[in-house]
C-alpha cells in the first residue's frame, strides 16, 4: 500500500521508498525513512497537498510524491 491511498486520520509505518534521484533525496531529508511513524492529518480542498504528521512535525507533500512511499497500517 502507498501513502497516497490513505485517508485523513489514518496511521501507518513506512516500509520502503521507491523514489530515486532528487525526489528520493528530498523525501529522505524530510524524514521519510523505513520505520517512520506517519499520520495523515488532512487533504487540501482540491486534493493536493496532503498534510502529514511525521516525527513530531507537520509536512505537506503532493499525492504524486506520496505514491512513492510504501507503508503498512
Amino acid at each position: 500500500m502507498t501513502l497516497n491511498e490513505l485517508k485523513p486520520g489514518s496511521r501507518c509505518t513506512m516500509t520502503d521508498l521507491t523514489a530515486v534521484g532528487a525526489l528520493g533525496q528530498r523525501l529522505m531529508d524530510l524524514g521519510f525513512y523505513p520505520g517512520a511513524e506517519i499520520e495523515v492529518v488532512r487533504n487540501a480542498p482540491l486534493v493536493d497537498p496532503v498534510e502529514l504528521h511525521l516525527d513530531g512535525y507537520h509536512v505537506s507533500i503532493r499525492h504524486n510524491e506520496a505514491k512513492h512511499i510504501e507503508v503498512e497500517r
